[in-house]
C-alpha cells in the first residue's frame, strides 16, 4: 500500500495532538496553605519587689473617747514609722515600728495625749505597684497628766491600709488604726482612739 504526502501529515498530524493539547493546558496554581496561627503571651501584672527596710514619717487626724472618764477628743497626729517587709511573690510579711505625738485632749481640762508608740505585724498583698495590707500589735498611749496614778498605758492596735511605689524607692499610702486601752491605772475606765494618717517612706 502506497501513502501519499497528504496522507503522511493527516498522520503525523492527529498523533501530535494529544502532545499540543497538553502543552497548551493553563497551570493550576497550588492552593495557598493557611497562615500559622501567632502565639499571644498574656498579659501579665507588674510585681514590685517589696523587700527591704523602710523609714519614714506621717501626718494625720486621731480621734479619742472614754465613756467613763467623759472624754471625747480629736485632733492632729504626726510622727514616724520604720520598718521591714520580706515579699514572698504575692504576699508581703512585714514588722513595723512607729511613735506618733498627738494634739488629742483639753490641755485646760487636764486630759491630753501625748503620743502613742506601737510595734505592729503587717500582712500584705503584692499587686505590683500597690500592696493593701492589714495590721495589728501593741500600743501604749502616754498622757499629759496622770490617771489613777500613772501616765502610761498599754493596749493593743489594729487596722488596714495601702502603700503605693512612686519610685523603686519612695512609697507613699494611707492607714487607719483602732487602738484600744482597757482598765487605766487598775480601774474600770478604758479609752479608745481611731487615727487616719498618710505616709511617706523610703526603702532601703
Amino acid at each position: 500500500m502506497k501513502f501519499s504526502t497528504s496522507s503522511l501529515a493527516v498522520v503525523l498530524g492527529v498523533a501530535a495532538a494529544p502532545a499540543l493539547a497538553g502543552g497548551l493546558a493553563m497551570p493550576v496554581a497550588d492552593p495557598v496553605a493557611p497562615a500559622a496561627p501567632v502565639a499571644v503571651a498574656p498579659v501579665v501584672a507588674p510585681s514590685a519587689d517589696w523587700t527591704g527596710f523602710y523609714a519614714g514619717g506621717q501626718l494625720g487626724y486621731g480621734q479619742s473617747e472614754s465613756d467613763n472618764l467623759g472624754f471625747d477628743e480629736d485632733g492632729a497626729i504626726y510622727g514616724g514609722q520604720v520598718g521591714y517587709n520580706y515579699d514572698f511573690g504575692r504576699f508581703v510579711m512585714g514588722g513595723e515600728l512607729s511613735y506618733v505625738g498627738t494634739e488629742i485632749g483639753d490641755e485646760d481640762a487636764g486630759a491630753e495625749i501625748d503620743g502613742v508608740a506601737a510595734a505592729k505585724l503587717r500582712a500584705g498583698y503584692d499587686a505590683g505597684a500597690f500592696m493593701p495590707y492589714v495590721t495589728a500589735g501593741y500600743a501604749s498611749a502616754y498622757t499629759a497628766d496622770e490617771v489613777a496614778g500613772d501616765d502610761q498605758f498599754d493596749g493593743y492596735v489594729y487596722g488596714a491600709g495601702v502603700d503605693y511605689k512612686v519610685t523603686e524607692n519612695i512609697v507613699v499610702g494611707g492607714e487607719i488604726l483602732q487602738h484600744e486601752f482597757e482598765d487605766l491605772g487598775d480601774t474600770e475606765n478604758d479609752l479608745d482612739a481611731t487615727t487616719a494618717a498618710a505616709r511617706v517612706s523610703y526603702q532601703f
